[in-house]
């Protein structure tokens, strides 16, 4: 062989090989992310936003329940803690890792008290704070606390009794 047909045959062999390469080493690379999963919200029926007991004076006023679980009032309404427990309301998330979520709060709502009257509650900040990433891999749920604030009037509009009603939270996956 001569010495330029050898460094042609050494060429095409470079050649053959970096392409065989490039072949093996394409074949193992992922250029894509995970297809998005639909986001699904549970509502966690053992904790429902609950404003516990208290009593209300003449003036009224609110009582606040914070994502975080902890209570306060304002007016002339006094917190009582006669066994009713007061609690956040309680959602699961399921979505992909890194998902990003906002939530948007419904409008405020009547609730409607068992000895009449009405109570207005306003749903208030998320733990976490929306919007928020999740950091949970499916199956796992990132649980989200969602507090409120109970608009409360004097006891003639107002009477004691057990309110209720129903609100909407709406979750948006981005």
């Amino acid at each position: 062989m001569k010495q330029s047909q050898a460094i042609r045959y050494c060429k095409r062999c470079f050649i053959v090989i970096g392409s065989l390469f490039m072949i093996s080493t394409s074949l193992s690379v992922n250029g894509q992310e995970l297809p998005p999963r639909p986001m699904t919200v549970t509502v966690n029926l053992s904790q429902n936003l609950s404003f516990g007991a208290f009593y209300q004076g003449n003036a009224g006023g609110t009582v606040i329940i914070y994502p975080t679980g902890s209570r306060s009032a304002t007016g002339d309404v006094i917190l009582l803690n006669l066994g009713y427990s007061f609690s956040t309301g309680l959602y699961d998330v399921v979505a992909n890792r890194g998902t990003l979520v906002s939530i948007i709060n419904g409008p405020d709502v009547f609730l409607t008290g068992s000895n009449g009257g009405n109570l207005t509650l306003k749903i208030g900040a998320s733990n976490p704070i929306s919007p928020f990433i999740v950091t949970t891999t499916p199956p796992s749920a990132t649980q989200v606390s969602i507090g409120g604030i109970l608009i409360v009037g004097n006891p003639l509009a107002n009477p004691p009794g057990n309110y209720s009603g129903t609100f909407s939270v709406t979750f948006v996956q981005q």
